[in-house]
């Protein structure tokens, strides 16, 4: 199993390249991403948190709200600010309350290349915001406030 890259890996802070082969190549990187993401329990993981800088996440948060999105696109629906707590596995031992758009839209591809579009609230937006932002180089901590001190051991939680 390939290990989750952590904050400081530069590859964590490079946009990532758009896929443009929808082949055996990318397939097995969606099943590596849903198998690294179950064996550390998360919800989602992008292709750059294994050191793979290219446009693909996925995701399960549950309740049969589960899948993968290649070159999404994500748009804003509802840009009421929700703050809520927010953790990375390439942050690990952090956890800071973050503000993120109510709601979204992903499109994108599926692994075999088919159109994707996800109207997204709640949990499901926070989530498809936190891995876009993976795929454009930045951190949930790039959207603290500049009053959040920097990060360091969560209450509770070894070093």
């Amino acid at each position: 199993m390939p290990e989750i890259r952590r904050i400081g890996d530069p590859v964590l802070r490079t946009p990532a390249e758009p896929v443009t082969a929808f082949d055996r190549a990318l397939r097995a990187l969606v099943d590596e991403l849903f198998a690294a993401m179950y064996a550390v329990d998360g919800a989602g993981l992008a292709a750059p948190q294994l050191g793979t800088p290219l446009r693909v996440f996925v995701y399960d948060i549950g309740n049969r709200r589960r899948g993968h999105v290649v070159n999404p696109e994500l748009t804003v629906d509802d840009p009421d600010e929700l703050v809520r707590d927010e953790a990375c596995l390439s942050v690990p031992g952090q956890i800071h309350p973050t503000p993120r758009a109510a709601g979204v839209t992903v499109r994108g591809r599926d692994r075999m290349g088919r159109p994707v579009s996800i109207r997204a609230r709640g949990q499901l937006a926070r989530c498809f915001q936190h891995e876009t932002d993976h795929l454009d180089g930045k951190l949930y901590l790039d959207r603290l406030s500049p009053a959040v001190p920097p990060p360091g051991p969560v209450r509770g939680h070894p070093a």
